[in-house]
Protein backbone atom coordinates (compact mmCIF):
# COMPACT_ATOMS: atom_id res chain seq x y z
CA UNK A 1 0.00 0.00 0.00
CA UNK A 2 1.06 3.61 -0.61
CA UNK A 3 1.84 5.29 2.72
CA UNK A 4 1.88 9.00 3.40
CA UNK A 5 5.34 10.54 3.73
CA UNK A 6 6.80 13.37 5.75
CA UNK A 7 10.20 15.02 5.44
CA UNK A 8 12.41 15.30 8.50
CA UNK A 9 15.03 18.02 8.35
CA UNK A 10 13.46 19.74 5.36
CA UNK A 11 15.78 22.41 4.02
CA UNK A 12 18.91 20.77 5.43
CA UNK A 13 21.65 19.02 3.48
CA UNK A 14 20.49 15.54 4.52
CA UNK A 15 16.71 15.38 4.84
CA UNK A 16 15.06 12.09 5.78
CA UNK A 17 11.79 10.80 4.33
CA UNK A 18 9.62 8.96 6.87
CA UNK A 19 6.54 6.96 6.02
CA UNK A 20 3.41 7.13 8.19
CA UNK A 21 2.83 5.56 10.57
CA UNK A 22 6.12 4.79 12.23
CA UNK A 23 6.56 2.30 15.04
CA UNK A 24 7.32 2.97 18.71
CA UNK A 25 9.43 0.20 20.26
CA UNK A 26 8.91 0.86 23.98
CA UNK A 27 6.25 -1.85 24.34
CA UNK A 28 8.72 -4.50 23.17
CA UNK A 29 10.36 -4.47 26.59
CA UNK A 30 9.31 -6.45 29.67
CA UNK A 31 6.84 -5.58 32.40
CA UNK A 32 6.81 -1.87 33.32
CA UNK A 33 8.89 -1.29 30.18
CA UNK A 34 11.82 -2.93 31.96
CA UNK A 35 13.90 -5.94 30.95
CA UNK A 36 13.69 -8.28 28.00
CA UNK A 37 10.49 -9.12 26.13
CA UNK A 38 8.73 -12.38 26.90
CA UNK A 39 9.76 -13.73 23.49
CA UNK A 40 12.76 -12.04 21.89
CA UNK A 41 12.45 -13.90 18.60
CA UNK A 42 8.82 -12.78 18.24
CA UNK A 43 9.87 -9.19 18.91
CA UNK A 44 12.45 -9.33 16.11
CA UNK A 45 9.86 -10.97 13.86
CA UNK A 46 7.39 -8.14 14.56
CA UNK A 47 9.97 -5.47 13.70
CA UNK A 48 10.76 -7.17 10.42
CA UNK A 49 7.07 -7.50 9.62
CA UNK A 50 6.66 -3.75 10.21
CA UNK A 51 9.38 -3.07 7.64
CA UNK A 52 7.72 -5.49 5.20
CA UNK A 53 4.52 -3.46 5.54
CA UNK A 54 6.37 -0.26 4.65
CA UNK A 55 7.35 1.17 8.03
CA UNK A 56 10.74 2.87 7.88
CA UNK A 57 10.63 5.06 11.03
CA UNK A 58 11.38 3.37 14.36
CA UNK A 59 11.39 5.21 17.69
CA UNK A 60 13.66 3.89 20.44
CA UNK A 61 15.95 4.87 23.35
CA UNK A 62 18.87 3.34 25.19
CA UNK A 63 16.82 3.56 28.40
CA UNK A 64 14.03 1.37 26.99
CA UNK A 65 14.70 -1.84 28.83
CA UNK A 66 17.30 -0.41 29.37
CA UNK A 67 19.39 -1.47 26.39
CA UNK A 68 16.65 -3.72 24.98
CA UNK A 69 14.94 -2.03 22.04
CA UNK A 70 18.12 -0.67 20.49
CA UNK A 71 19.60 -4.15 20.37
CA UNK A 72 16.36 -5.60 19.01
CA UNK A 73 16.47 -3.11 16.14
CA UNK A 74 20.07 -4.00 15.40
CA UNK A 75 19.25 -7.72 15.48
CA UNK A 76 16.28 -7.15 13.17
CA UNK A 77 17.80 -4.81 10.60
CA UNK A 78 21.60 -4.55 10.73
CA UNK A 79 23.07 -3.83 8.24
CA UNK A 80 20.44 -1.15 7.78
CA UNK A 81 18.74 -0.27 4.50
CA UNK A 82 19.47 3.30 3.31
CA UNK A 83 15.91 4.53 3.92
CA UNK A 84 15.56 3.17 7.46
CA UNK A 85 15.25 5.93 10.08
CA UNK A 86 16.01 5.18 13.72
CA UNK A 87 15.01 7.94 16.13
CA UNK A 88 16.37 7.70 19.63
CA UNK A 89 16.26 10.00 22.64
CA UNK A 90 18.40 11.16 25.54
CA UNK A 91 17.81 12.88 28.86
CA UNK A 92 16.61 9.98 31.00
CA UNK A 93 17.89 6.79 32.57
CA UNK A 94 16.22 3.85 34.33
CA UNK A 95 17.08 3.02 37.92
CA UNK A 96 17.40 -0.55 39.17
CA UNK A 97 14.05 0.01 40.92
CA UNK A 98 12.52 0.69 37.46
CA UNK A 99 12.28 4.42 38.19
CA UNK A 100 12.69 7.05 35.45
CA UNK A 101 15.45 9.47 36.37
CA UNK A 102 16.87 12.60 34.69
CA UNK A 103 20.15 12.08 32.88
CA UNK A 104 20.86 15.35 31.15
CA UNK A 105 24.15 16.73 32.36
CA UNK A 106 26.59 17.25 29.45
CA UNK A 107 28.74 14.27 30.39
CA UNK A 108 25.62 12.10 30.85
CA UNK A 109 24.23 13.08 27.47
CA UNK A 110 27.55 12.21 25.85
CA UNK A 111 27.54 8.79 27.52
CA UNK A 112 23.98 8.22 26.39
CA UNK A 113 24.75 9.17 22.79
CA UNK A 114 27.79 6.87 22.76
CA UNK A 115 25.68 4.11 24.28
CA UNK A 116 23.01 4.50 21.60
CA UNK A 117 25.65 4.40 18.88
CA UNK A 118 27.15 1.23 20.32
CA UNK A 119 23.86 -0.61 20.85
CA UNK A 120 22.51 0.33 17.41
CA UNK A 121 25.87 -0.34 15.70
CA UNK A 122 25.84 3.08 14.07
CA UNK A 123 28.50 5.69 13.45
CA UNK A 124 25.90 8.47 13.38
CA UNK A 125 22.42 8.65 14.90
CA UNK A 126 19.88 9.79 12.25
CA UNK A 127 17.62 11.58 14.76
CA UNK A 128 18.03 12.26 18.48
CA UNK A 129 15.33 13.77 20.68
CA UNK A 130 16.53 15.75 23.68
CA UNK A 131 14.24 15.17 26.65
CA UNK A 132 12.91 17.69 29.12
CA UNK A 133 15.64 18.58 31.60
CA UNK A 134 14.86 19.06 35.25
CA UNK A 135 15.75 22.34 36.89
CA UNK A 136 16.16 25.89 35.65
CA UNK A 137 16.20 27.28 32.09
CA UNK A 138 19.99 27.41 32.44
CA UNK A 139 20.02 23.64 32.89
CA UNK A 140 18.05 23.18 29.67
CA UNK A 141 20.35 25.60 27.86
CA UNK A 142 23.34 23.56 29.03
CA UNK A 143 21.76 20.29 27.86
CA UNK A 144 20.85 21.77 24.48
CA UNK A 145 24.39 23.07 24.07
CA UNK A 146 25.78 19.64 24.86
CA UNK A 147 23.77 17.83 22.16
CA UNK A 148 24.52 20.58 19.64
CA UNK A 149 28.22 19.99 20.29
CA UNK A 150 27.71 16.27 19.69
CA UNK A 151 25.92 17.14 16.46
CA UNK A 152 28.92 19.23 15.36
CA UNK A 153 31.13 16.22 16.07
CA UNK A 154 29.05 14.19 13.63
CA UNK A 155 27.49 11.81 16.14
CA UNK A 156 23.99 13.21 15.49
CA UNK A 157 22.50 14.00 12.09
CA UNK A 158 19.21 15.67 13.09
CA UNK A 159 18.18 17.04 16.48
CA UNK A 160 14.66 16.79 17.86
CA UNK A 161 12.97 17.58 21.15
CA UNK A 162 10.72 15.48 23.38
CA UNK A 163 8.57 15.91 26.43
CA UNK A 164 8.83 19.69 26.29
CA UNK A 165 6.87 22.80 27.17
CA UNK A 166 5.95 25.67 24.88
CA UNK A 167 8.67 27.77 26.51
CA UNK A 168 11.32 25.12 25.85
CA UNK A 169 10.15 24.78 22.25
CA UNK A 170 10.51 28.49 21.66
CA UNK A 171 13.89 28.60 23.36
CA UNK A 172 15.33 25.61 21.48
CA UNK A 173 14.04 26.69 18.05
CA UNK A 174 15.64 30.11 18.60
CA UNK A 175 19.00 28.42 19.20
CA UNK A 176 19.07 25.50 16.77
CA UNK A 177 17.57 23.79 13.72
CA UNK A 178 14.99 21.47 15.27
CA UNK A 179 13.91 18.60 13.02
CA UNK A 180 11.06 17.00 15.02
CA UNK A 181 9.16 17.22 18.30
CA UNK A 182 7.81 14.23 20.23
CA UNK A 183 5.20 14.97 22.91
CA UNK A 184 2.23 13.31 24.57
CA UNK A 185 -0.79 13.71 22.31
CA UNK A 186 -3.87 11.68 21.52
CA UNK A 187 -7.53 12.09 20.62
CA UNK A 188 -8.41 12.07 24.33
CA UNK A 189 -5.42 14.17 25.45
CA UNK A 190 -4.85 17.30 23.39
CA UNK A 191 -4.56 20.16 25.83
CA UNK A 192 -2.54 21.07 28.90
CA UNK A 193 -2.91 18.62 31.77
CA UNK A 194 -1.04 19.86 34.86
CA UNK A 195 -1.38 16.41 36.45
CA UNK A 196 0.50 14.66 33.66
CA UNK A 197 4.15 13.77 34.34
CA UNK A 198 4.83 13.83 30.60
CA UNK A 199 5.00 16.54 27.94
CA UNK A 200 1.48 17.67 28.62
CA UNK A 201 1.45 20.65 26.25
CA UNK A 202 0.74 18.48 23.23
CA UNK A 203 -1.84 20.56 21.38
CA UNK A 204 -0.08 23.83 22.08
CA UNK A 205 3.25 22.50 20.84
CA UNK A 206 1.60 20.88 17.80
CA UNK A 207 0.32 24.30 16.73
CA UNK A 208 3.83 25.74 16.98
CA UNK A 209 5.22 22.83 14.97
CA UNK A 210 2.64 23.44 12.25
CA UNK A 211 3.62 27.09 12.09
CA UNK A 212 7.28 26.21 11.62
CA UNK A 213 6.77 23.13 9.45
CA UNK A 214 8.27 20.73 12.01
CA UNK A 215 6.99 17.12 12.13
CA UNK A 216 5.19 16.33 15.39
CA UNK A 217 5.47 12.77 16.77
CA UNK A 218 2.75 11.92 19.33
CA UNK A 219 3.47 9.30 21.98
CA UNK A 220 0.76 7.44 23.94
CA UNK A 221 -1.38 8.38 20.93
CA UNK A 222 -3.90 5.55 21.37
CA UNK A 223 -5.17 6.72 24.76
CA UNK A 224 -8.98 6.75 24.89
CA UNK A 225 -9.56 7.10 28.61
CA UNK A 226 -12.34 9.70 28.58
CA UNK A 227 -15.85 8.10 28.40
CA UNK A 228 -17.47 10.69 26.11
CA UNK A 229 -14.57 10.60 23.64
CA UNK A 230 -14.52 6.81 23.76
CA UNK A 231 -18.21 6.72 22.87
CA UNK A 232 -17.72 9.04 19.90
CA UNK A 233 -14.76 7.05 18.65
CA UNK A 234 -16.66 3.78 18.87
CA UNK A 235 -19.62 5.21 16.96
CA UNK A 236 -17.45 6.32 14.04
CA UNK A 237 -15.30 3.18 14.19
CA UNK A 238 -18.39 0.96 14.00
CA UNK A 239 -19.61 2.92 10.98
CA UNK A 240 -16.33 2.08 9.19
CA UNK A 241 -16.16 -1.48 10.57
CA UNK A 242 -12.76 -0.77 12.09
CA UNK A 243 -11.28 -0.84 15.59
CA UNK A 244 -11.10 2.18 17.89
CA UNK A 245 -7.30 1.95 17.72
CA UNK A 246 -7.43 2.19 13.92
CA UNK A 247 -9.72 5.20 14.15
CA UNK A 248 -7.29 6.87 16.55
CA UNK A 249 -4.53 6.57 13.97
CA UNK A 250 -6.78 7.71 11.13
CA UNK A 251 -7.87 10.71 13.23
CA UNK A 252 -4.23 11.70 13.85
CA UNK A 253 -3.43 11.46 10.14
CA UNK A 254 -6.44 13.63 9.30
CA UNK A 255 -5.83 16.06 12.17
CA UNK A 256 -2.61 17.48 10.76
CA UNK A 257 -0.27 16.79 7.87
CA UNK A 258 2.58 17.40 10.31
CA UNK A 259 1.70 14.48 12.60
CA UNK A 260 3.80 11.30 12.38
CA UNK A 261 2.10 8.65 14.54
CA UNK A 262 4.26 5.92 16.09
CA UNK A 263 1.78 3.41 17.58
CA UNK A 264 3.48 0.56 19.39
CA UNK A 265 2.22 -2.99 19.85
CA UNK A 266 3.50 -6.47 20.65
CA UNK A 267 0.99 -8.14 18.31
CA UNK A 268 1.62 -8.65 14.61
CA UNK A 269 -2.17 -8.68 14.08
CA UNK A 270 -2.50 -5.26 15.71
CA UNK A 271 0.53 -4.02 13.81
CA UNK A 272 -1.13 -4.95 10.52
CA UNK A 273 -4.34 -3.22 11.64
CA UNK A 274 -2.37 -0.09 12.55
CA UNK A 275 -0.79 0.06 9.10
CA UNK A 276 -4.15 -0.57 7.44
CA UNK A 277 -5.49 2.51 9.23
CA UNK A 278 -3.66 4.63 6.65
CA UNK A 279 -6.32 3.59 4.11
CA UNK A 280 -9.21 4.98 6.18
CA UNK A 281 -10.81 8.19 4.92
CA UNK A 282 -12.75 10.33 7.38
CA UNK A 283 -15.20 12.92 6.12
CA UNK A 284 -15.23 16.53 7.28
CA UNK A 285 -18.49 15.75 9.03
CA UNK A 286 -16.92 12.87 10.94
CA UNK A 287 -13.95 14.99 11.93
CA UNK A 288 -16.32 17.72 13.15
CA UNK A 289 -18.33 15.14 15.10
CA UNK A 290 -15.18 13.80 16.74
CA UNK A 291 -14.16 17.35 17.62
Amino acid sequence: MKMQEIIIGKGTENPLVARKPGYGTMRLTGQDFFGEPADRNEAVKLLRRAAELGVNFFDTADFYGPGVTNKLLADAFYPYSPDLIIATKVGSIRGKDKSWQPYSKPEELRRSIDNNLKELRLEQLPLVHLGKSAGSPETYDEALGAVLELQKEGKILHLGLTNITVEQFRFATSKAEIATVENLYSYAQRTTDPNSPFGFQGGEVLELCEQKGIPFIPFFSLQTSLPVEQQKLKQVADAHAITVAQLNIAWLLHKSEWILPIPGTTSIKHLEENIAATLITLSLGEMDFLG
